[in-house]
């Protein structure tokens, strides 16, 4: 049972990337499915979620307008459209899953299963 997320790089400052999140081992049907990141020095934090039941989404107000979530459950896999990206977005991006909601799901603690993580690089 394992999540791999991949699509990282290096980019541009006002580029994008398209981060996946591939579910093996497991039925997809997680209600809830989030990215977050961390960077050096400091701690992991929320980026965005995904409610699968009511078909919500929740973002992070430093990525609001810029980045989209979205998964496919055909396909096993979740994924983070990331546009206009700038240098303060750099940090390893983890997926996230839970079964069941939480309405604290900002909080890295509330999930129990994670991906390794994919390094976003923006920069000039």
């Amino acid at each position: 049972v394992q999540l791999q997320a991949s699509g990282g790089g290096l980019v541009l400052p006002g580029g994008s990337l398209t981060l996946s999140c591939e579910a093996s081992g497991l039925s997809f049907n997680t209600d809830a499915m989030s990215w977050l990141r961390q960077a050096p020095g400091k701690e992991r934090e929320f980026v965005a979620a995904i409610r699968q039941s009511l078909r919500r989404k929740y973002y992070a107000d430093s990525v609001k307008g810029r980045f989209t979530i979205s998964r496919d459950n055909a396909k096993s896999t979740g994924y983070l459209q990331m546009n206009s990206l700038k240098p303060e977005d750099t940090a390893v991006y983890y997926c996230a899953v839970r079964m069941n909601w939480n309405v604290q799901y900002y909080r890295p603690a509330v999930y129990g299963l994670w991906g390794q993580g994919t390094q976003v690089t923006v920069s000039s």
